[in-house]
């Protein structure tokens, strides 16, 4: 006999519950933010600047959409155990207190600010890595005071990719590793576009607070001409970042050449031992294994973790595009003011 309800066109129990599971299943596509979201990290961020702070995000996740309501500031703490047992305590107070009111206290990730775009480091990595245990889906959203005094909204939503957590669960951040799930420096972050989105009564309420002018102060502050603090500081963190992948490269030539090294001395051990086996053979005697685990030269040598470069290439990536936009936006302002001094 028929089920009625499917005959109707209706789905069955089981086919509802592989629906949801498919659409939880589906990747985040973008992080939709409320206003007022942004605007508590913009004012944690800028009021403890050049300090780099941290917080909580709060919201919901839907479908391909990770919904970012409120959020709230960590305390300033010192690194002990009795201030992370402090810290956690707060975070759950604070989630307590916000579902006495009915605010959303969902976590679905964290903020944190930086200095000129300096965030790609091993300890948000590890957070990545703390959050993902308990939140399958997660985001850290980077705020850059220095950059936002350039007339950029310097805001972004990163995650980590995949196959870089499966690798990095199981050690696996070798050369062979990396080589065979063809996983190269880029493949570390995946940036999560922003939308920020406001309910009808707050875009009402900003449309009668615009001031009737079109042009405001903040117009006139993008026609500055002079950008020099911020190019010298992005200038030395490259230089500093170029010296830091020096240094892991000299890393690895230390590696390479202790391992080959080894090799040479292992060959001559076992030619050695294999002109031994022949005269044991010749004399009537059993030959020796030509393997000795207790030898140190057969030792392996662990090979570096290429984690801390593929991070500092990262870094140097993101400085030199950097570089790139504000001198870019440079030129357009000199011939911008060439065209106004000869007309």
């Amino acid at each position: 006999m028929a089920n009625p309800t499917q005959a109707a066109g209706g789905r069955s129990f089981l086919q509802a519950v592989s629906t949801v599971t498919e659409e939880a299943l589906s990747p985040l596509r973008i992080v939709q933010m409320e206003g007022l979201a942004v605007l508590k990290i913009i004012k944690h961020c800028e009021e403890f600047a050049p300090t780099l702070v941290t917080g909580q995000l709060l919201g919901l996740d839907v479908g391909s959409v990770l919904e970012v309501t409120n959020c709230f500031p960590f305390p300033m703490r010192e690194d002990d155990e009795e201030a992370d047992a402090d810290g956690a305590n707060y975070q759950l107070e604070m989630m307590r207190c916000l579902r006495e009111v009915n605010v959303d206290n969902n976590t679905v990730g964290w903020y944190q600010s930086c200095l000129v775009g300096s965030f790609q480091t091993v300890e948000l990595i590890e957070t990545f890595m703390n959050y993902q245990e308990n939140i399958r889906r997660c985001v850290c959203i980077v705020y850059d005071p220095s950059r936002s005094n350039q007339g950029v909204l310097a805001l972004k939503a990163l995650k980590l990719t995949d196959s870089f957590m499966d690798l990095y669960r199981n050690n696996g951040l070798t050369g062979e590793k990396l080589r065979e799930k063809k996983l190269s420096w880029v493949d570390i972050f995946e940036e999560i576009p922003i939308k920020v989105s406001n309910s009808a009564l707050v875009s009402a309420f900003m449309t009668e607070l615009e001031p009737e002018s079109p042009v405001s102060q903040c117009d006139f502050d993008r026609l500055k001409l002079s950008t020099a603090p911020f190019m010298e500081r992005n200038l030395e963190f490259l230089i500093g970042c170029m010296d830091d992948l020096s240094s892991e490269q000299n890393k690895f030539q230390y590696y390479y050449r202790n391992l080959s090294r080894q090799q040479s001395q292992q060959q001559a051990w076992l030619q050695k031992r294999r002109q031994e086996n022949m005269g044991r053979k010749a004399a009537g005697e059993e030959p020796l294994p030509e393997e000795d685990p207790s030898n140190p030269i057969f030792k392996p040598i662990p090979e570096p973790s290429r984690l801390e470069g593929y991070l500092v290439t990262n870094q140097i990536s993101s400085y030199c595009s950097h570089i790139n936009g504000v001198s870019g936006q440079n030129f357009n302002r000199l011939y911008l003011m060439k065209a106004l001094q000869e007309d």
